[in-house]
């Protein structure tokens, strides 16, 4: 294939093919949806054989070498058939599809739209990719059992990948000057220690928070220490993490906290507090575990996007 013609030149007449390469080296190899809410796979509102995709954009690979990406837009739901099951249940996969006549199909660009959406019937019951040769982008699968016209959300499995997704990852660190045991009744949780907050602005786009707090140089005293630690996010917290030291001298030990937690829609773009709670058993021991100097305090905070 001969050097490509550069598209910034004036008076240049770039080729469709120089186009398609621009897109991919912009999209650096990738393919997929463009936000985390595009061209989403649904039920149709009313009950029907068939599934309406959402609105929005996407960036689509050839099958072929060289030849390049599209780009393809989605204003408003679209409707697509779904043809009824008989005695024998089927797969078939939801895909956009390009059929571009320099390399596949027949269609006219000048008449007909080569991206359109597409059916392929009767494929594998774990297929998450399109059959070698075409190019098109899977957004999902049906699971249909026999005797089915009417297509349920049950039945749909969305296999949408973000073009690019966006991360955004923050560490904070603290280091604790005055002593702090923890407070409260044991059996409760209870936020501590107190330095351990922080105020996090959730980006618009995040869908997910990946959480890794670090305690190190917890003191350890009084005997045995049972007590539980979770991350708490707003509202949402999560899994405990146990702290299990059957010392009885006066000890230093470290834990580390970690989840992802999925970031409600009512989140994004708002600040949210971040913290820390325990809750200490004192039917498995009666010992103290309190922060002082020499404790550090660890944030590493993830914020990432995925199809939703």
């Amino acid at each position: 294939m001969p050097l490509q013609p550069p598209m910034t030149v004036r008076g240049g007449q770039p080729s469709a093919r120089a186009t398609r390469l621009m897109i991919r080296d912009l999209a650096r190899g990738r393919q997929g949806v463009a936000e985390a809410g595009d061209l989403k796979v649904q039920p149709r509102e009313t009950s029907g054989p068939g599934v309406r995709i959402g609105d929005g954009s996407a960036l689509i690979h050839g099958a072929r070498p060289w030849q390049g990406a599209y780009t393809q837009s989605n204003v408003g739901d679209t409707p697509l058939d779904v043809p009824p099951t008989g005695p024998f249940a089927r797969t078939d996969l939801v895909v956009l599809r390009i059929e571009d006549p320099e390399y596949e199909g027949e269609r006219d660009p000048r008449r007909q739209d080569i991206g359109y959406f597409h059916l392929v019937q009767g494929v594998d019951a774990d297929t998450t990719t399109v059959p070698r040769g075409m190019t098109a982008l899977p957004l999902a699968r049906l699971t249909l059992p026999r005797n089915t016209a009417a297509i349920t959300g049950e039945m749909i499995t969305d296999l949408r990948q973000l073009a690019n997704p966006r991360t955004e990852r923050t560490l904070r660190a603290v280091h604790s000057q005055d002593p702090d045991k923890i407070p409260g009744r044991h059996g409760e949780w209870a936020r501590w220690p107190a330095d351990a907050t922080w105020d996090l602005d959730i980006p618009t786009w995040a869908t997910r928070a990946t959480l890794v707090i670090t305690l190190s140089g917890l003191r350890a005293e009084a005997g045995s220490i049972y007590a539980q630690l979770r991350t708490r996010l707003g509202e949402r917290v999560s899994k405990p993490t146990v702290f299990d030291d059957d010392g009885t001298t006066t000890r230093r030990s470290s834990a580390t906290l970690a989840d992802t937690l999925a970031i409600p829609p009512a989140y994004r773009g708002t600040r949210q507090q971040l913290t820390v709670q325990v809750n200490q058993n004192d039917a498995y021991g009666d010992g103290e575990l309190s922060v002082a100097d020499g404790t550090t305090l660890v944030a590493d905070i993830e914020f990432t996007e995925s199809p939703i």
